[in-house]
């Protein structure tokens, strides 16, 4: 008998879930089927959402979180954790209490508005996330609205994505990843740096409007990567390139903003 497969890298996503499937939990699951690692998740939260907004959310209680997180790590285990939408001061202070002395990449994704403006960060929550969750992260990936929320920066154009990095920097995460898909022109470009170095990251800027759970996918892709032996700024381009696909093949769903395509990879083969 020949023996059984090895089992294949095992990242974590804690995050919220989606209803419609095109972000949160929905899109993190996706995309690691899609980049070949075993996926598992901790739920935080549950949404009413779907393609026009989101029309409900409902925290989970932080026992559930502590302990859907100690079934997998305890048991399965990790090697990448990615986080999304934490809601609360409270759930952000227990996911970081649970990633504290764990010894594997951690990619943040500050997950503070959706895509149709709604509050997913609410209260104190920032805060948390600045100063218990930043420290702990690998990487942590933030688009230009979360950028404001966390430093109280603006950033208009290419060179202040450089300023805000370095107010990221200052919150203690190895590296950040500020992305600037927000910024009008041409191309979709994320800045990286980790203090001594930046590399700059550039797609062309796709015309179609179905681009719901972008940050979601390019945060849970990227965590594969790491997951899977890369080091970051190749990890980065690699789930850069992934999601700038899965953006040129996002496609309608309902009466609003489509999701991006997880799967454009084997429809393109």
């Amino acid at each position: 008998m020949s023996p059984p497969p090895a089992a294949p890298a095992r990242v974590l996503t804690v995050a919220g879930s989606d209803s419609g499937g095109g972000a949160g939990i929905q899109a993190d699951l996706k995309t690691m089927l899609a980049l070949g690692v075993h996926g598992m998740s901790v739920l935080t939260a549950v949404t009413a959402q779907n393609s026009l907004g989101v029309h409900g959310i409902w925290d989970l209680p932080e026992e559930a979180v502590r302990a859907q997180f100690g079934a997998v790590v305890d048991d399965i285990g990790v090697q990448a954790v990615k986080t999304g939408m934490l809601g609360s001061a409270a759930l952000a202070g227990t996911v970081a209490d649970l990633l504290t002395g764990l010894d594997v990449p951690v990619v943040v994704d500050p997950v503070g508005v959706s895509k149709h403006g709604d509050d997913l960060l609410r209260g104190s929550a920032p805060e948390v996330v600045r100063t218990r969750l930043l420290p702990l992260a690998t990487v942590a990936t933030p688009n230009l609205d979360e950028v404001a929320q966390l430093t109280g920066i603006t950033v208009t154009d290419q060179e202040g994505m450089r300023a805000a990095a370095d107010a990221l920097l200052a919150c203690g995460p190895r590296w950040v990843l500020v992305k600037g898909g927000h910024l009008p022109g041409g191309e979709c470009a994320d800045l990286l740096s980790d203090g001594r170095t930046e590399r700059w990251y550039r797609a062309p800027r796709h015309p179609g409007r179905h681009t719901h759970g972008t940050g979601c996918t390019l945060a849970s892709a990227l965590a594969c990567h790491l997951a899977l032996g890369h080091d970051v700024p190749a990890a980065v381009g690699l789930a850069k390139a992934y999601v700038t696909g899965a953006i040129a093949a996002g496609f309608p769903l309902g009466a609003g903003i489509g999701p991006v395509d997880h799967g454009w990879r084997d429809r393109s083969a």
